[in-house]
């Protein structure tokens, strides 16, 4: 059954998402299409520990969890779901390059480090 939670708080070991995160991730759905579904957040783990992440446009499963932040539905399925607990999302501009991209920061993975102490 498809467990859908809105309004997630910070509080909770939930997958979140930043505000900047969420307005990339509108401004690439209204740019693909507007009708593509909702976004979908995998991870993976390596045989080292690490974790591999993609995401994408879905429509939702019955076993899917559906978390809406910043008026976007994340869809995680249940393989993905104790990896990504209490894991971000967010989009930033990187110092080395300037570019900006989707960073994933997650305390499950032995390699994070928190950025500050708001994140851990």
């Amino acid at each position: 059954m498809r467990r859908k939670t809105k309004n997630v708080s910070s509080t909770q070991k939930s997958f979140r998402i930043t505000e900047d995160a969420a307005e990339e991730i509108l401004r690439s759905m209204r740019q693909t299409d507007p009708s593509a579904g909702s976004l979908r957040i995998a991870a993976k783990r390596n045989p080292d520990g690490s974790i591999d992440y993609a995401m994408g446009f879905d429509q939702a499963d019955d076993t899917d969890t559906v978390l809406e932040q910043f008026s976007v539905e994340v869809l995680i399925g249940v393989t993905s779901l104790d990896l990504l607990a209490g894991a971000l999302l967010d989009f930033v501009q990187l110092e080395t390059t300037g570019a900006k991209e989707f960073i994933f920061l997650n305390p499950n993975d032995p390699q994070f480090v928190p950025p500050d102490a708001s994140i851990s």
